[in-house]
């Protein structure tokens, strides 16, 4: 027993410590519905109209629509723009060679991210670009720092300037914040060698509105994260709902196959 637990626990470390690397931020809650067919349809509206000139989703066909509603006309009309096939993947024309020098590095296909990240994760990062002169695309992101990526969705949130605050960390936590870098750092050498001062983006100021509203704007990327949720595991809800009901069958199993085997082995001493 204490064998096979250890071979558990091996094969379920290396998931969990792969699930908590990357950047340790506080993300915000996208609350998607993937039983809502329409976030789904506007989310691949957005998609293809905003992200697939240098993003494809490759192994997602323009057919998975119709399961959200689409029809087959509807998605020739509204989703494809360059001569493909209801049947075909959803594939973009950028080379990785060109994405790569305009952009340092290829623009990664997204029909895993999701997976890769969460729905939370997109969510968080569409809504955390700000200016920053000093990349080369003009903009930063709060979730992904000097990100290679230009802010695509800025004529719809508009333009924003970052408003920084100066955390002071000891032991691997915050223990003061302040908007002065002069105070944060005062409060560090109080604080000793282990003190450390780290400038992060507070909030935004507004510079130049978008076409949208914040409230229309926070619908647009979360429709993105539902599309973006739904392509990386379509059939997501239904193993949901296969799921209720395999347990259901393995209760009931379970107590079969005890009452079986009281009745079986009764006489047996």
């Amino acid at each position: 027993m204490k064998k096979l637990i250890a071979v558990i626990a091996l094969a379920i470390l290396p998931v969990a410590s792969m699930a908590n690397t990357g950047e340790s931020m506080k993300l915000e809650s996208a609350n998607i519905d993937l039983g809502n067919e329409a976030a789904i349809q506007r989310g691949v509206k957005y998609f293809v109209n905003y992200c697939m000139g240098c993003h494809s989703a490759q192994y997602v066909r323009y057919k998975l629509f119709t399961k959200s509603g689409l029809s087959e006309q509807q998605i020739k009309d509204n989703l494809i723009f360059n001569g493909s096939n209801v049947g075909d993947l959803m594939t973009n024309a950028m080379a990785g060679e060109y994405a790569a020098n305009a952009f340092g590095a290829p623009a990664p296909d997204l029909t895993l991210e999701a997976r890769r990240r969460s729905a939370d994760w997109i969510y968080t990062y569409l809504k955390g670009f700000y200016t920053d002169p000093s990349r080369p695309t003009g903009v930063n992101n709060t979730v992904f720092h000097n990100v290679g990526m230009p802010n695509v969705l800025w004529e719809l949130e508009g333009i924003k300037d970052p408003v920084y605050r100066y955390e002071v960390h000891e032991g691997g936590h915050v223990v003061a914040e302040f908007e002065s870098e002069a105070q944060a750092r005062v409060k560090a050498r109080e604080l000793g060698e282990d003190a450390r001062v780290e400038k992060v983006v507070g909030h935004f100021n507004l510079v130049r509105p978008g076409t949208k509203s914040a409230g229309e704007f926070d619908q647009v990327v979360r429709d993105l994260a539902t599309y973006l949720t739904y392509i990386a595991e379509p059939v997501k809800l239904e193993r949901q709902r296969l799921g209720v009901w395999v347990l259901l069958f393995l209760v009931v199993f379970t107590v079969l196959a005890y009452i079986t085997k009281k009745e079986w082995w009764k006489d047996v001493h």
